[in-house]
Formats: C-alpha cells, structure tokens, sequence
C-alpha cells in the first residue's frame, strides 16, 4: 500500500510540474547579434548621426541589425549582401527603435520594383521605335517624401539613387514583435490559469478515487482471524 501511494504522489508532482512550468519561446534567441524594429511608420534611416542626413523611411514592421548604440543615435545595417541585395550601413534614432531579444525570422523586406523608361519619339530618318521604352529592375529600401513628391531609394549593381513613384508600396507586415493576447498572457499575480487549475484538481480526484478503490478491495489476511482460546 505504501508503495502505491508513493507511487501516485510521483504520478501527481509529474502532473504538477507539466502544468506549472511555462513553455519554451519559440523563437530564437539573439546571440551577438542585435536587432530593433520599425514599429511606427516614419522611422528614418540616415547616413549619419544628423537629422539633416535623412535617406529614407523603413519598411513599417520591418528590422535593422543594431551595430553599436550612441546616445541619440544607434549604427545599423539594413539587408545583406546577397546578389541583388547590398548591405546598407547608417544610423537610426535610437528613440525611434523598438529594440527586441529575437532574431527575426523575416528582418528585411526584400522587395524589387520595375521602372518603365520611354525614350523620345524622335528617331530622325532612321529606326522604328521597337526599343522606345526601357524597363530597369531595382531593389527597393524604402520611400521619402519631397516636396509632396513621392521618391523610392533604390539600388542597382551597387549604385543607390531616388526615382519617383506613383504609390507607397503594399507589403505584409511583421508581427512577430507584437505582445501576445491578453488571453495567453500569464496572470499577472504569477498564480496558476484556469487550464491548470482544473488539470490538477483532476489528477487529484483521480488519486482518490484510486485510493478509495484498493482500500475497499483490500481483504485482510488469515492472521487477523486467529481465534482465542479461553
């Protein structure tokens, strides 16, 4: 008997620490490297620590690796060198970054944009006009408005510029920054969920229950039926 209930009080502590110890984060962790996100929509990326250097806006949602921090300013790298993409090294405000304990899966929005370019209709006595309009491939890194006038940055075989552009561009967002519901949040006073709760008042019913069963169909032994002579 005393091995049994041993027996169900390790069945019981295997239960506890089942529901008791919180999950492992899925996502990994950052070792070295560094990132923070663009979590408002006009985070700047500049090309030094001056307000004046703006280049352009990130990405919404989107990360930069942080190299060093500054007082006002953090050096970053924003994409990689991974043809046609080009690691492009700046500074951000450090008050405009949401930093995060992560690697991203998706850090960089690795976007390419196509520019049609037509040519004068003047070709003089000779040529047809098959080759009038051009069409130029260029990665893209984010936008800038100027004078109401909207501009891409953009690169090419590792020359960076601004074209113009009729609209902002639509991309998914990240959202793995983000806190999780308030509904998977643990409680805030540290004690167990209603989930856990009921999962050890079950195991707890389910000891008793078992115990009741091997005390009522316990017999007793021959020993305890000796009778005495008087």
């Amino acid at each position: 008997m005393k091995r049994f209930i041993s027996y169900l009080f390790i069945v019981f502590c295997v239960a506890l620490a089942a529901v008791c110890v919180p999950r492992a984060s899925v996502t990994a962790r950052a070792e070295g490297a560094r990132y923070a996100v663009a979590a408002e929509r006009n985070v700047w990326f500049y090309s030094d620590e001056s307000e004046g250097s703006g280049l352009f806006v990130l990405p919404y949602t989107y990360y930069v690796k942080v190299i060093s921090e500054g007082e006002l300013f953090c050096a970053v790298e924003y994409l990689y060198d991974s043809q046609p993409y080009k690691k492009l090294r700046g500074y951000c405000k450090k008050s405009a970054l949401t930093f995060v304990d992560f690697v991203p899966v998706r850090p960089y929005l690795l976007r390419e944009v196509t520019v049609s370019y037509t040519l004068p209709n003047d070709y003089g006595a000779l040529g047809n006009g098959n080759f009038g309009t051009v069409e130029r491939t260029f990665v893209y890194y984010g936008h800038r408005y100027e004078q109401d006038r909207l501009y891409f940055y953009v690169a090419r075989d590792g020359v960076f510029d601004y074209i113009p552009a009729e609209a902002e561009l639509d991309y998914e967002l990240n959202v793995d920054y983000l806190p999780p519901p308030e509904e998977n949040k643990p409680e805030a006073s540290g004690g167990l969920g209603a989930v856990q709760v009921a999962v050890i008042c079950a195991v707890c019913a389910a000891a008793v229950a078992i115990a009741v069963l091997v005390m009522r169909g316990k017999r007793p032994s021959a020993e305890s039926h000796e009778v005495s002579d008087f």
